[in-house]
């Protein structure tokens, strides 16, 4: 992997790690100080809706800029804002209004941050190298997603939430430096207006049936799968032995991730597309298997497996679009790839209390895996989908026998 890979891949490692310290941290200040779930749904509730309205943006002036230095900015301005609510909590005070703000800076900030560095990756590695670039950084992600919460409890249960928002603050301007760092140039062309740009973005997807089929087959397994997410930390609690269980699938989640990020740095098919959404048909089982056979055994080979298929299929979406998007596009179609997930997974989370209570928990998680998989099945009757292969040969070294 060359330089600026490697730059890359060790920023977002420690960016990651940092997310899972706030993750606790965040939490845990907020309740301790009186705040309630009340008061930490608003903290998230201000994030998502500026996730929502941002991204789009962001993808404008990924596309506009050199992506290295809409990262670098973004880090920027995310660390002053995780240190101004470090600082808030160091000081003794709880203020909603000013958490609130601090938050909305900092989630403003990852809504260009992210599509830039989906616009930046391809530059990074050569064509052959990009599922296994996407590969690696996928299993860094998911190995940082368990290490990241464990590592910021200890932190904050010896130090206090503070340290948790402070290690945060330090891992957004590492982050920073790394991406300043990074010498790779994109090219750029000229800039027209903001609505004309974003509708040339959305015409880019319209233009192939494999995208935007996939990105309202996503939509449609998003609203499932929040839906999903909520319930099977309700059938823990209830039916499988509370907090100890959670544990141990949100560690069979993690593995299984490692284990397709790993899949995928060896298998690399010249119609990955395809592969992927083969890959995902795995998630409907781990779904069906809290309601049958619903114990915790099978729960955790139905996470391991599932969550293989997913982690798989994440990484042959990336490299499909970086192999056939246009480089000074690909802010903005990573935006409005972003934009369906943050607009569905709120969706599911939201219609899961009232669902479950009018039909059931078992009803309604069976009916959302047979959502899953028909979402996920329906992209193989995509023409594109079934026909779709890589533009430049996988690298011989790792690809299959």
């Amino acid at each position: 992997m060359t330089r600026d890979f490697r730059l890359l891949a060790s920023g977002q490692t420690l960016s990651w790690l940092g997310n899972g310290f706030q993750t606790v941290a965040l939490a845990v200040a907020v309740v301790t100080h009186g705040g309630g779930a009340g008061h930490l749904g608003l903290v998230m509730a201000a994030s998502v809706i500026t996730m929502l309205a941002g991204t789009l943006f962001g993808g404008v002036w990924a596309d506009r800029l050199q992506p290295r230095h809409v990262m670098a900015v973004s880090d920027l301005v995310r660390l002053l804002a995780t240190a101004g609510i470090a600082a808030m909590f160091a000081g003794g005070g709880y203020h909603l209004p000013l958490l609130c703000a601090l938050t909305v800076v900092s989630a403003g900030a990852g809504a260009f941050f992210s599509p830039a560095m989906s616009a930046l990756k391809p530059l990074l590695v050569p064509a052959q190298q990009l599922q296994r670039a996407n590969a690696t950084l996928t299993m860094l992600q998911t190995a940082c997603g368990v290490a990241g919460p464990a590592l910021g409890g200890l932190t904050v249960a010896a130090f206090g939430a503070p340290a948790g928002f402070a290690a945060n603050a330090v891992s957004f301007g590492l982050s920073g430096v790394f991406a300043a760092m990074l010498s790779v140039r994109a090219e750029r062309g000229p800039r027209t207006s903001m609505v004309s740009e974003l509708a040339a973005g959305w015409q880019e997807i319209r233009g192939r049936d494999w995208l935007i089929g996939g990105l309202f087959g996503a939509t449609v397994y998003h609203i499932a799968n929040g839906m999903v997410l909520v319930l099977v930390q309700v059938i823990a609690m209830h039916r499988l032995g509370g907090a100890h269980a959670l544990g141990w699938i949100s560690a069979a989640e993690g593995l299984g991730g490692l284990l397709g990020s790993a899949l995928a740095l060896r298998f690399q098919p010249r119609r990955l597309l395809r592969a992927g959404w083969l890959a995902l048909l795995l998630m409907p089982f781990w779904a069906l298997s809290y309601v049958r056979p619903g114990v915790l055994t099978a729960i955790l080979a139905g996470a391991i497996i599932g969550y293989g298929g997913l982690m798989f299929f994440a990484v042959a979406w990336e490299t499909a679009i970086q192999d056939r998007v246009p480089q000074a596009m690909l802010g903005r179609v990573a935006s409005w790839d972003y934009l369906t997930s943050f607009l569905a997974m709120p969706l599911g989370n939201a219609l899961a209390g009232p669902l479950s209570a009018r039909f059931g928990v078992d009803r309604v998680m069976v009916a959302c895996a047979v959502v899953l998989f028909a979402s996920s099945a329906a992209q193989l009757l995509i023409p594109g989908v079934r026909t779709l292969t890589r533009t430049t040969e996988p690298d011989v070294a790792l690809a299959p026998a």
